[in-house]
């Protein structure tokens, strides 16, 4: 007999609980909310490579591991007598039925933008219920990678229709920017260069979401291009008794064209 999920999810949390226990894992005994932080990021990342791979098997597993570190950290505030993973459950089914009236209640949204303008109303209401004052831009992690940060920021100014209209007109701005950091450059003011070159990438990723993309993703994707060119380019060097260290600049720009070339070639049908 297959077991429910809810079943599942109990021994999952019963097992924590052992791992924690006195004659439990001394790894895991020892683990603080700080010692956590670094295995959270990782395991998130590690969905995300799952994802991009397109298995099953991967996102399965990955997704698995995201959700034992959520475990964990329940257990360790159930320890400190802070929450349990009953509070975190109960918040969590609360606020998803709260701010979706439109499905568990009588509003009406018609398009995602919509139900987005509405999420953020209901996130103002709430805040202003606790007497809390509260930014539109609130709820982006500083932590973030600062091209998904970007995006999440512009994301949220562009609910309250605080956007430029369309990625053409974006795109002027990405011009007017680059003209002022090739005018800092010039001026050796690294201060300058520093703040210039901040609001030219700002300015792009605006570029990228107005055209639907994600601006990490892309940079995520010229990155996987360069090094697998740079690769290909080490290896045809190799292939000829040199090496990336020691050429000439010239040769090395010969050779990078050809890496190129040869990925063109390869892609062609």
């Amino acid at each position: 007999m297959t077991e429910s999920p809810g079943v599942l999810f109990e021994r999952l949390l019963d097992i924590m609980k052992r791992l924690r226990a006195l004659d439990g894992c001394p790894w895991d005994r020892e683990q603080t909310r700080e010692s956590l932080k670094p295995y959270l990021i990782e395991e998130a990342y590690e969905v995300l490579e799952a994802i991009e791979s397109g298995a099953a098997g991967p996102l399965r597993e990955e997704l698995g591991d995201l959700l034992f570190q959520v475990i964990f950290h329940a257990r360790l505030g159930e320890e400190l007598g802070e929450f349990t993973m009953d509070d975190v459950l109960r918040h969590l089914i609360d606020k998803m039925i709260g701010r979706h009236p439109h499905v568990f209640g009588d509003a009406s949204v018609a398009t995602p933008k919509e139900a987005l303008t509405q999420w953020e109303a209901i996130k103002q209401r709430e805040a202003d219920a606790r007497g809390q004052r509260r930014s539109v831009l609130d709820g982006v992690p500083r932590a973030l990678p600062s091209l998904l940060r970007a995006q999440r920021v512009q994301n949220k100014a562009a609910r309250v229709n605080f956007d430029w209209p369309d990625a053409r007109a974006a795109w002027e701005k990405v011009e007017e920017e680059i003209r002022e950091a090739a005018q800092a450059l010039a001026s050796g003011d690294a201060g300058r260069i520093r703040e210039e070159l901040g609001d030219a990438l700002f300015s792009l990723v605006n570029v990228a979401r107005l055209s639907a993309l994600d601006a990490e993703e892309a940079l995520h994707g010229a990155i996987e291009k360069f090094r697998r060119r740079f690769t290909d380019m080490e290896k045809e060097l190799v292939a000829r008794g040199k090496s990336v260290a020691t050429v000439a600049p010239d040769e090395l720009e010969r050779s990078w064209e050809a890496a190129k070339a040869h990925e063109r070639r390869e892609k062609k049908p």
